[in-house]
Formats: structure tokens, sequence, C-alpha cells
């Protein structure tokens, strides 16, 4: 009996090269891996991390796939400029992605949303549609269904900015804040490195970080507008989509999953018994999902 066997995996596909690149004057750092000519995946980060999030993922793809973790301006090892003299927002988190993409001449890619890299995607995905080759979302929101509850004090501040709502939110840039985001919802904590809301923290408490947080977070009442026309590209390019949702999320909701059949016809959809950092929690059962999805709809 013959039996079929894969060809091995060179070891320095399997290397994570931590890399900086010069954008609009700033130095943003990206994780690459993989084969450089075979197919991008692009991981996009959430609040309150960075490309570290993806840290465990993008080896379990690099023997296939050429995989990219920008950290936006702000983020993990990327350039923090003073907020008082640069805009953050996601319309700028978009162009620097978008212009570290076309430096590193990547036309077409898969891509992966999670959170606040969610709406940076959509502006990619706005921008140029035919570039994305296939789509996995995870706790990302593209429909009003799924800003429920915890976005009230948030839309409050949105709808006029003030100090006193803007301040009334620094509570979101906290260590308890930090921990609950990766333990809520998960059903073992042992499960879930301490390592996850030491390192976000340490970030979040630098000087000015807080502002930095509290001026994205003001942005965000960019995003929802936005959603009609995300929704209208959805239903006529119709990218190949994995949805690999935490279901207990008490930030990005199980409401905010469901609206995506309504556009999406080449649709898989997961709920996962877990919070917002599904990936933390449930790697064991994601890893195959999102293995399996860009196997069969990146082939050829």
């Amino acid at each position: 009996m013959s039996v079929t066997t894969s060809p091995p995996v060179r070891a320095s596909e399997l290397v994570t090269h931590h890399r900086f690149a010069t954008i609009d004057g700033l130095r943003i750092f990206y994780r690459e891996a993989g084969p450089v000519d075979a197919p991008t995946v692009l991981l996009l980060h959430g609040f309150p991390t960075s490309s570290h999030m993806f840290r465990h993922l993008i080896p379990a793809l690099a023997d296939r796939y050429h995989v990219i973790a920008p950290d936006y301006p702000g983020y993990g090892q990327s350039d923090m400029p003073d907020p008082a003299t640069y805009a953050y927002t996601f319309d700028a988190f978009g162009n620097i992605v978008g212009k570290l993409l076309d430096d590193l001449g990547i036309t077409k890619y898969a891509m992966y949303v999670m959170d606040y890299g969610a709406p940076v995607g959509w502006r990619l995905f706005l921008k140029s549609p035919e570039s994305l080759t296939a789509l996995i979302v995870q706790n990302g929101n593209a429909y009003d269904e799924g800003l429920t509850g915890f976005w009230d004090p948030i839309k409050a501040y949105w709808n006029d900015g003030s100090k006193q709502h803007r301040d009334a939110l620094r509570w979101l840039v906290n260590l308890d804040t930090t921990k609950f985001q990766y333990l809520d919802g998960v059903d073992d904590p042992t499960r879930i490195s301490p390592d996850n809301w030491v390192h976000d923290q340490a970030l979040l408490d630098r000087p000015k970080n807080v502002e930095v947080q509290m001026d994205v977070m003001y942005d965000y009442r960019s995003n929802v507008p936005l959603y009609p026309a995300v929704q209208a590209l959805f239903r006529k390019h119709q990218p190949p989509t994995l949805i690999v949702w935490g279901e207990r999320d008490t930030i990005f909701p199980a409401e905010g999953a469901h609206p995506y059949k309504r556009d999406l016809t080449d649709l898989e959809f997961h709920l996962l018994p877990t919070g917002h950092f599904a990936l933390e929690d449930r790697s064991d059962e994601m890893i195959p999902l999102i293995r399996d999805f860009l196997d069969r709809k990146l082939s050829g």
C-alpha cells in the first residue's frame, strides 16, 4: 500500500520575521512569514492589542501562505506620534496598511479582520475590492446590529465629542478592562496566557497613549456610515468568507455576526463558545477551520 506524504516544510517558512517599514514618515512594524510567492494572508488586529494577537496563527499558516500582520500607529511596535499633531483615524490606519502592501508589491490578499481590524480592512476593500481573495471575520462588525448596549456610552461620546463623555470612557484602557476582554466568556481561564494583558497594558500605559485610544474611539463613529457601502460590495463581489466568532463577546456580540448571512452567499459560519479574543481561547478549533477554508478557497 502506497502512502502519500506532503512535501517537507522548510524550516525557513516557519520563521516569523519582525520588520519595520517607513510609511508617511512613521516607522511601522509588521510580522512577516512564509514563502513570498505564495498567496498572501493579511492579518488585521483589534483593540487593545497588536499583531501580537496573531503570534500563534502566523506559524500555523506560514508553511503554505505568505502572512503579513502590521501594527497600526500607536499600537504594538509601530511609532506612536503625539496625538496633538497626528490624527489617529481609521482612514489613516487604512492608508498606512494599503501603502505597506504597495511597498511589498502585494496586489492580491486574503484578509483576517478582528475588532478594529474590520474597519481598517473595509477601507482596503472599498478602495480595491478586486484585491480581496477571501475574508475571515472574527468578532469584527459591518452591521448596525452589532453595536448593542456596550456601545451606548461610546455613542454618547460620538454624539458630542465632549470632555465629559471622553473622560467617562477612560476605564476602557484600565488593566481590569484589558483582562476582562481576554477572560469574559471563557470557560477555562487557564487557557489564556496572562502575557496577553501584561503586554497590552504596558503599551496602553505609555505616556499619552490613553489620548490615542480616546481619539480612535471617537473616530470609530466614522465606520458606521460606511456599512451600507461595505454591504453593497459584499453583495457585488461575494468574497469567500469564513465567520469564526466568539459568541459570548460582550463588545461584539453574536448579533453582529448573523447579518453577514444577508449579503454573502459563499459563507461558512461558526459561532464558538468563547469571548472577544476567540483566537486566544479556541485556536485549537479555529486554526484547522482557517487552514481548511484557505486551502479550498485559495487553491489555484
